[in-house]
């Protein structure tokens, strides 16, 4: 839930060194993340439990010669750490007592009963001199563990068009959390009737026979992964479903962070405060009296989890993947110059630029799948004194009219950087700004959307984005660029040759995972 705080800062400060000091399960979250350099891990219970192992933290933390700790945190615990590591500038808000031990306190806010937990993280920020809109958290994982996903469910007979419905039916909190599995089994059911769904249920360590309970329920035999998974593993998997069904619980975070349809189920937990981001879910409660009570286990009759019918939950989840399937949130992000025109270099005059065959038929096609077609380009021309935006402006205006006039095909956006790659700025590729600023004003869903382009920096916006990326050869070295992509560690999810094949590999790719219910 502090992703989106700590993409903030790496925005705000790309200078800044980030290490962040978290859990064990927390902190293989953040493997891939593009936004953090390191990561120190809290091990309690373990090295770090009580009082000693508090000062071996303190101890350990010292060594890092940090300059600041911002303590996202609200226990105590957090800011003796801090003050015994030495850390000078110590700032999170001023609760459980501990504003003696913090430089920078901040008071909580007063209407934190009824923040997210999203916005309640945020609201430190200001004190960084950061502002920032709240925005959903994005996830990270690697082609080799989405590859490894892939071949496991391969193993499980999931095939490449099967709709992918997964069952998160523990919770670590505890047993208050849960909905009946029986339930949660019922409804597995109807969606194997329904729409012929295979069913894949997770479950941390020792929620196995939890598990097992859901599959024996059902009459169609589903994949158990209960307690099978790493955390990065889990990572992986939930991102390849459609859709999953789910107690308030960390998974759920994670399938939403990777814009997977979330039916997010909530007894004694507050949905204001801790409901997964963005519009892509859907929560379903009981709306009892008692609750939010924020109870582990309940004392009484458990209203809140079983007032909750199957039908109810099955009727909304049928209504989210029927959105979700839909294409309007997805966006195809392209390169200009060397994907969708030759790139005569620094193009400032709109008489030379020249479409490449087939680019304006692959965008009407795009267009005509209801896909919004978004171009995003560097254009240091500009930073450099060669030509002005309102060049760049008539040859965006002459690339409209291009397309416009072979096919009919429209661009919903055009985004550029104006920067010289020496200022540094958030928004040049491979940083995310635009793709940012594009998805706010277009309400798109980048976890769905795909980027196409010639160089090196495009797919590396796509893999610091969390979307696919697709290389095309139409460039100037695509040789050079892909070893350029080796040398650094990242891959494309496809190289084709020109644009128009890149749309057809993810036309192919949507319906692949497209089923309509």
């Amino acid at each position: 839930m502090f992703a989106p705080a700590l993409a903030a800062i790496r925005h705000a400060y790309p200078q800044w060194h980030l290490t962040l000091l978290a859990k064990p399960a927390s902190a293989s979250l953040f493997e891939r993340s593009p936004d953090i350099d390191d990561v120190v891990v809290y091990r309690d219970p373990g090295i770090h439990s009580g009082w000693r192992g508090l000062l071996k933290l303190g101890h350990d933390l010292k060594t890092g010669e940090y300059d600041l700790a911002l303590l996202f945190q609200n226990a105590i615990g957090a800011a003796v750490a801090a003050r015994l590591a030495g850390i000078p500038i110590r700032l999170g808000y001023d609760t459980d007592g501990r504003g003696w031990l913090l430089t920078h306190p901040v008071a909580r806010p007063g209407n934190a009963k009824h923040l997210s937990l999203i916005g309640y993280f945020r609201g430190l920020l200001p004190s960084l001199g950061i502002t920032s809109e709240e925005t959903a958290p994005v996830l990270h994982t690697s082609d080799d563990e989405d590859s490894r996903a892939a071949a496991l469910l391969r193993n499980h007979g999931v095939g490449s068009t099967d709709l992918l419905i997964g069952l998160n039916p523990g919770s670590v909190y505890g047993t208050a959390k849960q909905w009946s599995f029986r339930r949660y089994a019922a409804v597995a059911n109807r969606f194997v009737e329904a729409v012929g769904a295979k069913i894949i249920i997770f479950g941390g360590p020792g929620e196995e026979e939890l598990g097992s309970r859901v599959a024996q329920a059902m009459r169609t035999g589903p994949i158990v992964l209960s307690g099978k998974t790493t955390v990065r593993e889990l990572m992986a998997l939930l991102k390849r479903c459609h859709m999953l069904l789910t107690n308030d619980t960390g998974p759920m975070h994670v399938a939403s962070a990777f814009g997977v349809p979330v039916v997010a189920i909530f007894g004694p937990t507050d949905p204001a405060a801790t409901a997964p981001a963005g519009m892509n879910h859907v929560v379903v409660t009981a709306q009892v009296g008692c609750s939010p009570c924020l109870l582990r286990a309940c004392p009484i009759d458990h209203a809140c989890m079983n007032g909750i019918e199957e039908q109810e939950v099955f009727g909304a989840a049928m209504a989210l993947l029927k959105r979700s399937r839909s294409t309007t949130d997805i966006a195809v992000f392209l390169d200009r110059d060397g994907t969708i025109n030759y790139d005569p270099g620094y193009l400032s005059d709109p008489g030379a630029l020249k479409l490449f065959p087939g680019a304006a038929s692959a965008i009407a096609h795009l267009n005509a799948e209801g896909i919004k077609t978004v171009v995003v380009s560097n254009q240091s021309g500009i930073g450099r004194g060669l030509f002005t935006e309102s060049a760049l402006a008539e040859v965006h205006g002459r690339l409209r009219d291009l397309l416009r006039a072979e096919v009919g095909a429209t661009l919903d956006g055009i985004y550029y950087c104006p920067h010289h790659p020496d200022v540094g700025c958030q928004c040049r590729k491979p940083r995310q700004e635009m793709l940012i600023r594009a998805s706010k004003d277009l309400h798109l869903n980048i976890g769905r959307s795909y980027m196409i382009g010639d160089k090196a920096s495009d797919i590396s916006l796509a893999v610091n984005a969390g979307l696919k990326g697709l290389f095309v050869k139409t460039g100037h070295d695509p040789d050079g660029e892909l070893t350029r992509l080796r040398e650094e560690g990242v891959q494309p999810h496809h190289v084709t040759e020109n644009l128009r094949m890149a749309v057809e590999w993810i036309l192919t790719d949507i319906r692949s995972n497209a089923q309509p219910p």
